[in-house]
């Protein structure tokens, strides 16, 4: 793992192999069933929360049909799936990597989001360049700044099918936009081509590899409905980062975790702590925290 992390600090991503998350086939088997059922019933409109077309961030529009993602995949009421993501979601391998890529001990970690990638049916679609929780609007001064804090977590995408939807500039979560980045960066439109922004790259995976990343590295995602994804979408963080991550975590509507009885009985020992420890953070806040990004 010193390897990866070496990776991870330096370009702000890296990608894994299977064999580091996945213990067994059957473990990429049961996620790869489990993702299906998820969006079968998203698209049928049982499962309402979800991702729509022509919205990039939170709130989501519920009046659009199209969908490009799954949100809370480890909610009760979807079952035995939310069974399976939960545990895969607090076992010792996943856990294992976050904890050395953050850099911090697991008994720090907080348990934050699990969502789904999924291709839209009827729509292409794009977002445009960002980093999660810094606006597009901010001086190099506040990138500055908040760059410094964003270290205490770390977002992933799992492939369950090829995918090649997420472009990234190694290096961006250390260091705040050039002229030329800001340029490509600073409208709420998405670019013809992400090729267009200085230093991107295309990170591609096969079925089973995670990149992880620095979600406030410069990167978008493309979304055709041309070739079906499915790509599982988390992240994780870290008590020593503070109140730090609490807007980008609360935005996206969690209450049911600490309400939900049944999502609490249902975790394991280590899960219930990184929820209650991520419980703590949003006490520890005391207000409403708004949204990191504006659509």
């Amino acid at each position: 793992m010193d390897d990866y992390k070496l990776l991870y600090d330096n370009q702000g991503y890296v990608v894994i192999p299977p064999s580091v998350l996945f213990p067994s086939s059957d473990t990429f088997q049961s996620l790869l069933t489990a993702s299906l059922s998820v969006t079968a019933k998203t698209r049928s409109g049982i499962w309402p929360h979800r991702r729509t077309v022509g919205r990039q961030f939170p709130p989501f529009d519920a009046t659009n049909e199209d969908s490009w993602g799954v949100q809370h995949v480890m909610h009760p009421d979807l079952g035995e799936d939310a069974r399976v993501f939960r545990e895969w979601y607090t076992s010792d391998e996943v856990c294992g990597v976050a904890s050395k890529l953050i850099g911090c001990r697991e008994d720090e970690l907080q348990l934050e989001l699990f969502n789904l990638l999924i291709n839209p049916e009827r729509h292409d679609f794009t977002l445009r360049w960002h980093r999660d929780d810094v606006r597009e609007d901010a001086t190099t001064d506040e990138e500055i700044e908040a760059l410094g804090v964003w270290h205490h977590g770390v977002q992933w995408n799992t492939a369950l099918y090829e995918d090649d939807c997420l472009y990234v500039v190694p290096v961006s979560h250390k260091l705040p936009r050039t002229p030329k980045q800001r340029e490509h960066s600073s409208s709420p439109n998405p670019p013809k081509d992400p090729f267009d922004m200085p230093g991107a790259i295309k990170a591609t995976l096969q079925p089973g590899e995670t990149i992880f990343y620095n979600s406030n590295i410069l990167h978008l995602g493309t979304y055709t409905s041309a070739t079906p994804r499915l790509t599982l979408h988390a992240c994780m963080g870290s008590t020593r980062g503070g109140s730090t991550r609490a807007r980008n975590i609360l935005q996206h509507g969690v209450r049911w975790m600490e309400e939900d009885v049944r999502f609490r009985e249902g975790l394991n020992g280590r899960g219930k702590a990184m929820l209650q420890r991520t419980i703590a953070m949003k006490n520890a806040t005391g207000k409403d925290t708004g949204y990191s990004q504006v659509n």
